[in-house]
């Protein structure tokens, strides 16, 4: 018999979406981890509001960005200049111990499959309480075969395979990071005209595929298996049915080729109650192929340059809300969202602490 005190989903769902109510809080900063020691890349110390912020949050709000091997992050997660490629190798480890990143986006993934042993690699260098969100790879999500220039050439035979996406990338995923799994996320590219006209055959691939996925509870208790998508005709009640039968979940996907957060919210309150997998990925104002023309204006990503608090509110209300009901909220931001994803991190701990 459910305790008295403890809110239904109803009320919960109502509180997610309504007005923020109260979340645990971290108690203390994450300790060191001995990857960390050593290392040839030493981390930024962060400043006494960023400790405040991180102990502050709530304990299964986890943040973070979108990759890490950026020179220009230096002073906010870095100590000094260091290559892209020392980062690439060894920034991991330092960007753990900035304590609001609790998570981060392998998005190298989509473009080849990794091993068991490269994901293990990633996972030794971080702390027990960090979480990975991972991309599947374009093999198994992507609807088409590319040129160079990311032009569909052709269909891709193996999209949404069901023995290709356990044996490339779930399998390896759960071997090589294990606990530290917080979503394995399937972003599923733009389709092509021909493929849009079709969707009662993309759902059944998808169906077929997610049902075929193994259970991440084992291993991971609290992962999430995650579907993103770029065609807004992917957004319907098929969808919900779908993701709620296979125990999979829709991924926020902020980014211009979808409608804005608020007129996707529906999904996660028909999804309601589960976990949160949100990835900020582009702004707005770019437009739907706008990465070229954002990572032109934004430089070195060494700081914010088109701030959107509206996306932000709205977002940080979505993570009070989840993780207030006991539920994780796995969220990253790119440095395409604002100009800078460390300080994306920043004001989005400050609007879920301090809304308004």
């Amino acid at each position: 018999m459910k305790d008295e005190e403890e809110p239904g989903p109803a009320a919960l769902q109502h509180d997610l979406f309504g007005e923020p109510i109260a979340a645990p809080a971290n108690k203390a900063p994450k300790a060191s981890n001995a990857a960390a020691k050593g290392s040839k890349i030493k981390p930024q110390l962060p400043s006494d509001e960023v400790l405040a912020l991180a102990a502050a949050l709530p304990a299964q709000a986890r943040l973070g960005c979108s990759s890490w091997s950026y020179p220009g992050w230096r002073g906010l997660v870095w100590d000094g200049e260091y290559a892209e490629t020392l980062l690439s190798r060894h920034g991991l480890a330092a960007y753990d111990q900035q304590p609001l990143m609790r998570a981060i986006s392998i998005d190298r993934g989509f473009y080849q499959p990794l091993t068991a042993s490269q994901y293990q690699r990633y996972a030794s260098q971080v702390s027990a309480d960090f979480r990975f969100t991972v991309k599947a790879p374009a093999l198994v999500s992507d609807a088409q075969i590319r040129a160079e220039d990311g032009r569909g050439r052709e269909a891709n035979p193996a999209f949404l395979d069901p023995t290709l996406a356990v044996q490339q990338f779930i399998e390896p995923a759960l071997e090589g990071l294990g606990s530290k799994i917080g979503a394995l996320v399937f972003q599923l590219s733009p389709l092509s005209g021909s493929q849009l006209s079709r969707m009662n055959e993309q759902f059944e691939r998808l169906e077929r595929m997610l049902d075929a996925l193994p259970s991440l509870t084992s291993a991971a208790p609290e992962a999430a298996i995650a579907v993103e998508v770029r065609d807004p005709q992917w957004l319907q009640p098929r969808l919900v049915e779908l993701l709620r039968t296979q125990g999979a979940t829709y991924c926020l996907g902020l980014h211009p080729k979808l409608p804005p957060i608020e007129d996707q919210l529906w999904l996660l309150r028909a999804l309601w109650p589960g976990p949160l997998v949100g990835r900020w990925n582009l702004n707005a104002c770019h437009g739907p192929f706008g990465y070229a023309d954002a990572e032109k204006k934004y430089g070195d990503f060494s700081r914010i340059i088109d701030p959107d608090p509206a996306t932000r509110a709205v977002l940080a209300k979505i993570i009070r809300g989840t993780t207030a009901a006991g539920r994780p909220a796995y969220v990253t931001v790119s440095n395409q969202a604002e100009g800078c994803g460390p300080l994306s991190v920043q004001a989005l701990a400050r609007e879920i602490i301090s809304p308004g």
